[in-house]
């Protein structure tokens, strides 16, 4: 049985995040403690008494979900994957884990992301909604008949799709499905419309950031969201990274490759447990699915 270990993504993050650790494992503290001098701030102070408000700021959240997912990694005695994924963000964290960036880099990266999208957001405010047991042909026509920017964004598992665009268009499309017999079109508390054109403005400043970066070939194959396929192609990941951007996440395309390719084991690194509920909704009932935070 192969395992396939995931990492979270935006939306995770909860009030005390990894202070177990920074309080339990040396190693997680010397870690933690060299993100705040990279950062320039203390994140952990953030994490660990924050509020839930304090973290949503995307500067902060995609760090912070990084920093816990990556931490707990790298003190685990047996990490050996034979597979990693990561939904959105989580990607940065399971390329990390599987060894194509070290730490610093890593975390580097994510700093720069979550800085160009923060900007983007501002200059091209947007919103995303989750839109439930409507099959995701429908999902996408709505999108493509509807005026302004909205497209799906979240391939979460089957009958969960997440839309991402315009405000008024992603309100738009929500009142359509609804009619079309969606059982829910739900507006998500987010900063902004992530993996849609509305990112866009942060192309240059993270492809930048992805050019200066040291990416070598992985321990294992990473399952990427742009095209749900396996990979330890640093040049490959290189032009993922980029595209995600600006893309769907193609999440349940990996969980089905991941399985094909022999997953029976898979195992959540980092906040909460949104990936858990996911993969038990597409993969066989004799998987085993289990996290670590």
């Amino acid at each position: 049985m192969k395992k396939a270990y995931i990492f979270p993504g935006q939306g995770s993050q909860f009030p005390g995040m990894a202070k177990d650790l920074y309080e339990g494992n040396e190693k997680a503290r010397q870690m933690l403690e060299r993100a705040n001098e990279i950062l320039g701030f203390r994140i952990t102070d953030i994490m660990f008494g924050g509020t839930a408000d304090d973290l949503k700021q995307t500067d902060v959240t995609q760090p912070a979900i990084f920093l816990h997912s990556v931490v707990l990694a790298a003190c685990l005695p047996d990490f050996q994957p034979d597979m990693v994924a990561g939904h959105s963000l989580g990607e940065f964290s399971a390329l990390v884990a599987a060894g194509a960036m070290d730490f610093e880099e890593g975390l580097k990266l994510v700093a720069i992301r979550a800085r160009a999208m923060q900007k983007a957001c501002e200059m091209n405010p947007g919103s995303m909604a989750a839109v439930l047991a409507l099959p995701t042909e429908t999902i996408e026509r709505i999108c493509d008949e509807t005026e302004g920017v909205v497209v799906a964004a979240n391939y979460n598992c089957e009958g969960q799709v997440v839309i991402s665009g315009e405000k008024s268009a992603v309100a738009a499309a929500c009142a359509k499905m609804k009619e079309a017999g969606a059982r829910r079109a739900l507006e998500l508390p987010v900063g902004g419309a992530f993996h849609s054109p509305l990112m866009e403005p942060a192309r240059a400043e993270l492809a930048e950031g992805i050019a200066k970066a040291r990416i070598q070939t992985p321990i294992c194959t990473v399952y990427q969201n742009v095209t749900a396929q396996a990979t330890t192609d640093p040049e490959t990941i290189k032009a993922n990274l980029l595209t995600q951007l600006t893309s769907p996440v193609r999440w349940t395309q990996s969980v089905v490759n991941m399985l094909a390719d022999g997953a029976g084991r898979f195992i959540e690194l980092g906040p909460g447990k949104v990936l858990q509920g996911l993969v038990s909704k597409t993969a066989p009932a004799d998987s085993i699915i289990e996290g670590m935070q």
